[in-house]
């Protein structure tokens, strides 16, 4: 069985051709896109394996019946970049990663946290100069500090027993809570009141209808002033016009992003030669209290080790239609 991947980079070729081991399939890796310009490409294959920027609306899922593609594997947890009603009516199957060291993710929100807050990015610069000045540096006690985090799947879940952990205060929104947690001590509230309370808002929810922009200017205002925010999920969950009016302000005191709205003419793409046209991702990138990542979080050895054990086993399952290819609303 041939299967082409889109989007393949270094670490890619190498975690999938290690896990191909057990499987022996046909592994072709194009580092480009998926997307219509590149469907082209495709010849005598079985199944893609596409990754968070990649497009599959539905003329190109068309497309990719026409080539007759059986089985579209997302080699990630969000399936956002997917037209699901299409999917079904296409008759191609689908699978995803639901779960893949989800303490990668929740340790990277951390890892953003601690920057922002002890600014250890600048000091590492400033004692490369030989400056060794406190000035600047001042941070606060994670401890004792009341933690949002907005939404407690996998990922969400690791990050409340993390934040526990530090001693912190921990809230949660969620459409239905999770006992689990609130036997740890998380406690589950509103959204509105976790907005109000929270010094540090951390999100972990899917990208759909309901929290596309969920941060926004009102939601903002119902923040404390300075609150912190985390972003791990995905860039469409914050209106980004709209934080960077309050971080203008002040209002919002420090912003962590390992996502973006328009990422996909960004991440994983070394373009430090280049002249960025994107104005947006320049006013972001020149707030002090501003940190950017390049979705990275899920960039652990562990993580791409279960990414292409589990898609490459799905990928087989779904050849021997082992398991469905569509749940509901969900994807396998």
């Amino acid at each position: 069985m041939k299967i082409t991947f889109f989007s393949a980079k270094p670490y890619d070729k190498q975690s999938f051709r290690e896990a191909n081991v057990s499987h022996n399939f046909d592994l072709e890796f194009f580092e480009t896109h998926l997307g219509l310009h590149s469907v082209e490409m495709i010849s005598n294959v079985s199944a893609v394996c596409v990754f968070v920027n990649d497009k599959l609306n539905r003329d190109v899922l068309k497309a990719l019946v026409a080539k007759n593609i059986t089985i579209v594997a997302l080699r990630c947890a969000g399936f956002n970049n997917l037209d699901v009603e299409a999917a079904k009516d296409s008759g191609i199957k689908v699978c995803r990663v639901p779960a893949y060291s989800p303490e990668a993710v929740a340790e990277h929100a951390l890892a953003m946290i601690m920057t922002l807050n002890r600014k250890t990015h600048k000091a590492y610069n400033r004692v490369r100069e030989q400056n060794f000045s406190l000035q600047g540096l001042l941070g606060f006690n994670l401890h004792g500090k009341t933690v949002g985090v907005i939404g407690t799947g996998n990922i969400g879940k690791a990050f409340c027993h993390i934040m526990l952990g530090l001693g912190c205060k921990v809230i949660a929104f969620d459409l239905i809570a999770n006992k689990q947690l609130e036997a740890a001590g998380v406690e589950f509230l509103p959204l509105t009141d976790l907005l109000q309370q929270s010094d540090v808002i951390s999100l972990h929810c899917p990208l759909n209808e309901q929290t596309t922009h969920i941060i926004n200017k009102q939601t903002i205002g119902f923040m404390k002033p300075g609150v912190m925010i985390i972003n791990t999920g995905r860039g469409k969950l914050i209106h980004t016009a709209d934080a960077i009016e309050a971080l203008k302000t002040g209002y919002i005191g420090y912003l962590g992003i390992d996502v973006y709205e328009q990422e996909e003419k960004l991440f994983f793409k070394d373009l430090s030669g280049d002249i960025i046209q994107d104005d947006i991702i320049q006013r972001l990138m020149s707030f002090p209290n501003v940190l950017v990542t390049a979705h990275q979080a899920f960039f652990t050895r562990e993580a791409l080790q279960q990414i292409a054990a589990i898609t490459l086993n799905s990928i087989w399952s779904l050849s021997l239609d082992k398991i469905p290819a569509v749940e509901g609303a969900r994807v396998v």
